[in-house]
């Protein structure tokens, strides 16, 4: 296995640092929003339901938006990887309680980050077959909370970074 060069490092430590705060995130020890403190300004977000979102003010309100209903979930990581300034992630979608065989009930998800400095991200792409996450919906029986937010009509698909080489 390769060392991780100082700027891979420090990717590295910053995305568990991000990990760490979406764990407060998911305890109810903070608001959604504050996961926007790991990304630039002009950063951008892709959610597989929502579309692309950008800049930091919009991250954290989408954030705080998004999250609404999903009381319970969490979002477990399996591995990470970083390769110049690219880091990639496996996690889960959990949601609470287990099947009747004690499995959980989950479905997977990928996410790709662009790390720009200074501990800051200035783009993550969240990767999930939507279809697998709606039949474990049903399979479950889960029911959102009150005041669960929808995504809109024709969220913006574009996944361009907005930087597409790595310094």
């Amino acid at each position: 296995m390769a060392e991780l060069n100082e700027r891979e490092q420090a990717a590295l430590e910053s995305y568990r640092r991000y990990v760490a705060q979406r764990e407060r995130c998911v305890a109810g020890d903070a608001p959604w929003s504050t996961i926007s403190e790991w990304f630039t300004e002009d950063a951008v977000f892709i959610d597989p339901a929502w579309g692309r979102v950008e800049g930091r003010d919009e991250i954290a309100a989408f954030m705080n938006r998004s999250m609404v209903g999903f009381e319970g979930w969490s979002f477990p990581e399996e591995w990470t990887m970083v390769d110049g300034d690219r880091l990639v992630t496996f996690w889960w979608n959990r949601l609470a309680g287990a099947r009747a065989d004690g499995t959980p009930y989950q479905a997977p998800a990928f996410s790709v980050l662009h790390y720009a400095g200074d501990g800051l991200f200035d783009y993550e792409l969240d990767l999930m077959n939507i279809t697998e996450v709606g039949e474990l919906l049903g399979e479950s029986a889960w029911i959102p909370a009150a005041g669960m937010s929808v995504p809109g009509p024709h969220p913006n698909r574009n996944i361009t970074p907005p930087r597409l080489d790595s310094p």
